[in-house]
């Protein structure tokens, strides 16, 4: 009965173990224990490169140390600099020490964070690794010649499949990775947006004073931009020039986000954004929506997804869509009749609530449509509240699985003792 009782409470601790720990991981914390590699933790957490690769799993840190790190930062590189140089080092598949040395015809190209971030051209975002005789392996970046002049040291911390913290003896030289970067404040995001399909919408953002400076303001503390493609805000453009000069403003200031989200970012979470035409009242929002790779974006009164990505740097992404996104501040949706129910329902027909909550940058809550309107009524899509009940769904499930798990624990303590 003894032997019994131990069994079960291993059993409890473990399924508690798993349900706390699966999947998580902290790049800074990891790090942290080893004070050799103090300048690097530094680096990824001011270049805000942390936060991307504790979203990410199936991962590898090529870490530095302290020495290495200095020989790096002798070449005065700016902030964003050295944020490509370091993403560089961050790998999107998972290698162990003992991958390393099971590495198939001895060598691997593996894609980093810098080529998923699309600023490097063709291959230079990529990482050779390559198995020598002896157990030497050594790395180099693709756009380097082929030269491996970087080695592993030792593992310093590995979650098997999850994420892989290796030392290696020096920084990747890149040509690309290494050329300057300029700041926020230096980009030219119409210039951006007319070089990649959305010259139309990057026009008429210049010619309104008014919005464009509101972008302007927001470049430096974190800006991301959806830009409607030429093609369907051209199609759109007579509708907007019969918007009153303020409605214009908070049109345009509509498809912008006063916060940076990269891609990982929104793939990763679904909810009300708020813009930055939000003030008050006026909430100018739309509700994210993730399904495996696909974006969307949804008002009440239409949907638009995300096509592409035209940069994406800390602080400032800026993304295609395929449609104009509608707000329904300014827009109606043209709402369908809804079938009138039995009489013998009606009366126990249960009322729907409202619920209204603000933040800077999201917010669950959803808002009632405005009768105000400026153009002809558009056709509505999937509702945002669909969104709301898949939230309270997920937390509920969220909660069940936890009890599931007590309840369980206690039944099976209570009918072996």
């Amino acid at each position: 009965m003894m032997g019994q009782r131990q069994h079960v409470i291993l059993l409890i601790f473990s399924a508690f173990l798993l349900f706390q720990t699966s999947n998580a991981h902290n790049i800074t914390r990891l790090l942290a224990k080893h004070p050799s590699l103090s300048t690097f933790n530094h680096y990824l957490t001011l270049t805000h490169l942390a936060p991307e690769i504790n979203r990410r799993t199936t991962i590898t840190v090529l870490a530095l140390d302290n020495a290495a790190m200095s020989s790096l930062l002798d070449k005065n590189p700016s902030i964003y600099t050295i944020k490509n140089i370091l993403s560089l080092h961050v790998l999107l598949d998972y290698f162990g020490a003992k991958k390393l040395h099971q590495i198939r015809n001895g060598t691997a190209l593996a894609a980093t964070m810098f080529q998923a971030t699309g600023v490097a051209p063709g291959v230079s975002g990529f990482v050779n690794i390559t198995d020598f005789k002896g157990g030497k392996v050594g790395f180099g970046a693709e756009d380097n010649g082929g030269s491996l002049n970087s080695f592993f040291v030792k593992s310093v911390e590995e979650l098997p499949y999850n994420i892989s913290v290796i030392q290696i003896s020096k920084a990747l030289p890149s040509v690309v990775a290494e050329a300057p970067t300029p700041g926020p404040s230096e980009l030219n995001i119409t210039g951006i947006m007319s070089a990649h399909g959305c010259k139309v919408f990057a026009d008429t953002l210049l010619a309104n004073p008014e919005a464009m400076g509101t972008y302007e303001d927001n470049v430096n503390g974190g800006l991301t931009v959806f830009c409607p493609m030429d093609d369907p805000f051209k199609a759109f453009l007579p509708k907007y020039k019969n918007l009153t000069a303020s409605k214009k403003a908070s049109f345009l200031e509509f498809f912008g986000v006063p916060v940076y989200q990269s891609l990982s970012m929104l793939k990763s979470n679904n909810g009300l954004m708020n813009t930055l035409a939000t003030d008050g009242a006026s909430k100018f929002d739309f509700t994210v929506q993730n399904e495996g790779e696909e974006v969307t974006l949804k008002t009440r009164v239409n949907t638009a997804k995300i096509t592409g990505t035209l940069i994406d740097e800390q602080p400032v992404a800026i993304y295609t869509i395929d449609k104009v996104l509608l707000p329904k501040e300014l827009f109606k949706a043209a709402l369908s009749p809804a079938p009138a129910p039995a009489p013998e329902e009606a009366a126990d027909a249960p009322k729907g609530s409202k619920s209204k909550t603000k933040s800077k940058s999201k917010t669950k809550s959803k808002a009632a449509p405005t009768p105000d309107s400026d153009s002809p009524a558009e056709s509505p899509d999937d509702d945002p509240a669909d969104q709301v009940a898949d939230d309270d769904n997920a937390a509920m499930c969220f909660g069940a699985e936890r009890l599931a798990v007590v309840g369980l624990s206690f039944l099976l303590v209570f009918f072996l003792l």
